[in-house]
């Protein structure tokens, strides 16, 4: 069938009448969305909009990693590793479009950035509490950040149970423990409000593991998927410290962080480095 005019017909059988019928707008609660963004520069300045949108989808996707990774971890504690990676390959497609998204906000130049940073007041993105809880859950537990939150308390008490919750790696190290592999107890037992450290006695276990691959491919999958979800994270935390850099150079962050040498040093944590350590290992 050809178009005619350039203009497509409309097929018979589509809903026009929504006044009594849920519509995609009502689903979306698109009024209520669309109306979140309210610029506070006096006079209004254009790019403003493009940093609130920016933030504001992050923080759209942050919420459906949360939401991902907690069932990762439960599905853990219930053995069914499948649905655990099916979880965290969704949670790496939601990775790589936070990490392709710095690349609209890097369209902001610094002379732009300039003319309505300081409305912002402190405001800022380390105060997000979903990438917080996000990196409770992976292992870099802090709880310093904690009064950060303090006037905020149902985000303070959404981080103080990640805090004492077991990270998805020790739900993982468990799962393995569970299935026979030989965890060392001072990882199972371990203080989990405190961020995983590197344990050189799970090396042995991991090169097993990749060294055997065949006889232990839930095990070696697991592995990977987690190297992945580490790799995605970093090059997050890289692309966010490059856009600071190019837009704000080495001002101070308006929350009263030191800004790009804070992030830089961001780049030093990791979350699963026994994983990273055995490659040394692999063939020796």
């Amino acid at each position: 069938m050809s178009v005619e005019k350039n203009t497509r017909p409309l097929d018979e059988g589509i809903v026009k009448d929504f006044r009594s019928r849920m519509s995609y707008g009502s689903y979306l609660q698109l009024p209520l969305l669309l109306s979140a963004q309210q610029p506070v520069s006096q006079p209004e300045h254009h790019d403003e909009l493009l940093f609130i949108i920016q933030h504001q989808t992050t923080e759209l996707w942050l919420k459906l990693v949360l939401h991902e990774l907690r069932s990762a971890a439960a599905w853990l504690r219930e053995d069914d590793l499948g649905s655990a990676l099916k979880a965290i390959a969704r949670v790496k497609h939601i990775q790589t479009t936070l990490t392709e998204q710095w690349s609209v906000l890097a369209t902001l130049t610094p002379t732009e950035y300039s003319q309505f940073r300081g409305f912002l007041g402190n405001a800022s993105g380390f105060q997000s509490a979903q990438y917080r809880a996000v990196e409770f859950i992976l292992g870099n537990k802090n709880a310093k950040i904690l009064p950060v939150f303090d006037a905020d308390p149902e985000s303070r008490a959404v981080l103080e149970l990640l805090l004492h919750a077991p990270s998805i790696y020790d739900e993982f190290l468990a799962y393995l423990h569970r299935h026979g592999y030989e965890v060392p107890a001072s990882v199972l037992d371990r203080d989990v409000t405190r961020a995983h450290q590197f344990a050189p006695e799970l090396v042995p276990l991991f090169k097993h593991i990749y060294e055997h691959a065949a006889e232990n491919w839930a095990a070696y999958e697991a592995c990977e998927e987690l190297v992945d979800l580490e790799d995605n994270f970093q090059l997050w935390r890289f692309r966010h410290l490059r856009t600071v850099q190019r837009t704000i150079g080495m001002k101070t962050g308006t929350g009263g962080s030191s800004g790009v040498s804070f992030l830089q040093k961001a780049l030093e944590l990791t979350f699963f480095p026994e994983l990273f350590a055995v490659r040394t290992e692999i063939g020796q």
